[in-house]
């Protein structure tokens, strides 16, 4: 597809910007589109996912037919089988009449299941059905109906690590994923973010009436380097804020940073507490501050090897008191305040001198009498994390008197799962 072709479907759909990732998934969109084929949408919330699938619709052959976005999130697990697939009258308490689903509603048109992952394990199963034979069921009913929808789908969280929690079913993730399309966030189109703010900025000028906000150089460098954690949502939410309350058009930088969150700029380790250095005063940078912390602990990471050196070289107790209480800056948060001044911390750091908990006085170390060692067994505790794993799912069977389903529900897994497990532990016949 050539560049002319990307650009004249932005025009068409309000789509703006140039970045690669960008025109990379407009692109797979518009060859996509004249197809069949299902279509899992990845992105951020806010990044302009529900455009996409408009842009498959309206190329495709169905563009004639009725196009449904549905938020899966949005609906109650109770209702969401009737709100797609409909229902019979007397199916459940309220049904005073049959209804059409959007399945049947939308026959020969396309629906967006928006995100696909909150969709309830109940219905991912009709859905699966629906996606394979075409055919579908409504609630109260045994007739089977066929549809003829395309479904396009979109999600913001990763469908595998649900898989894997037991919360998506497998075989419906790779029914969707026929041909994946990732949309980028907004913080890495780079120049795209400004050209975004502009238009926003010019379409909330005409709706109040007022002149456009424009930002100075400064303010466009501040913008940019902005994380956005909602995306064009977000930024959309800044320009029109700006264009209510700014008094003056032209803004710079000190007049944007109210709207920019400070604990969204960045991400990176600063210093906090008194001895923290003033970094605008000093002159540090970010990139600064993540170095000064790296040497200092390397530097402390240096003194405490040294020190635990000589204490095992067989330092006396005296004389290791003393050596704790010249390096105490290393064990800031291990002793209670005032312990290596006042003599306590052989307490902390050493270990128990010989007859230390008798009654009498313990003996001085030259005059220490002969500790004979008593010999005595200690069973390991196993870290094996298979070991572990078959030993809870015993547990489980034997709460729930060996009913897999409740067993996998206590678990937090799938039925499938469990199943799977017990073959790879040789448990099948508990």
């Amino acid at each position: 597809m050539t560049s002319s072709e990307i650009q004249s479907i932005k025009l068409r759909f309000g789509i703006i910007g140039n970045a690669p990732t960008l025109n990379y998934a407009i692109q797979v969109a518009a060859q996509v589109a004249p197809t069949d084929m299902t279509v899992l949408i990845t992105g951020e919330s806010g990044s302009g996912k529900e455009s996409f699938s408009k842009i498959i619709h309206a190329l495709s052959p169905r563009k004639h037919g009725q196009f449904i976005a549905i938020n899966c999130g949005a609906i109650p697990e109770g209702t969401i089988d009737s709100e797609l697939f409909g229902h019979e009258k007397g199916s459940f308490t309220g049904a005073n009449e049959a209804r059409k689903g959007y399945f049947e509603v939308t026959n020969g048109g396309t629906i967006f299941l928006d995100e696909i992952g909150e969709m309830p394990l109940g219905t991912q199963a009709r859905l699966l059905r629906v996606l394979e034979n075409g055919e579908f069921i409504r609630v109260g009913s045994s007739k089977v109906q066929k549809t003829d929808v395309r479904v396009v789908a979109a999600t913001n969280v990763n469908l595998l690590d649900r898989v894997q929690a037991g919360t998506f079913r497998e075989d419906l993730y790779y029914r969707l994923n026929t041909v994946p399309i990732t949309v980028p966030p907004l913080r890495e189109r780079g120049e795209d973010i400004y050209l975004l703010f502009r238009k926003f900025a010019s379409d909330a000028a005409e709706r109040y009436r007022t002149r456009p906000i424009t930002l100075l150089p400064d303010a466009v460098q501040a913008l940019t380097r902005f994380r956005f954690p909602g995306n064009i949502r977000q930024l959309k939410n800044i320009a029109e804020q700006m264009s209510v309350l700014e008094t003056e058009r032209e803004v710079d930088a000190r007049r944007l940073a109210p709207y920019l969150p400070q604990d969204q700029v960045s991400r990176l380790p600063m210093l906090l507490g008194p001895g923290a250095p003033d970094t605008a005063a000093a002159g540090y940078s970010e990139r600064d501050l993540l170095y000064k912390i790296l040497f200092d602990m390397r530097r402390d990471m240096t003194d405490l090897k040294k020190m635990v050196l000589e204490l095992a070289t067989g330092q006396r107790p005296h004389e290791a008191q003393e050596l704790l209480r010249q390096n105490s800056h290393l064990f800031n948060n291990t002793a209670p305040a005032g312990a290596f001044e006042s003599g306590q911390s052989s307490e902390y750091f050493l270990p128990a001198a010989p007859g230390s908990y008798n009654s009498e006085p313990a003996a001085s170390y030259d005059d220490e009498a002969p500790v004979e060692d008593i010999p005595h067994e200690t069973e390991e505790e196993t870290l094996s994390l298979d070991v572990k794993e078959r030993e809870m799912i015993l547990k489980a069977l034997k709460k729930h008197n060996n009913k897999r389903k409740y067993a996998a529900h206590d678990l937090g897994i799938s039925e499938r799962t469990l199943y799977r497990k017990l073959k790879q532990y040789d448990l099948e016949q508990v």
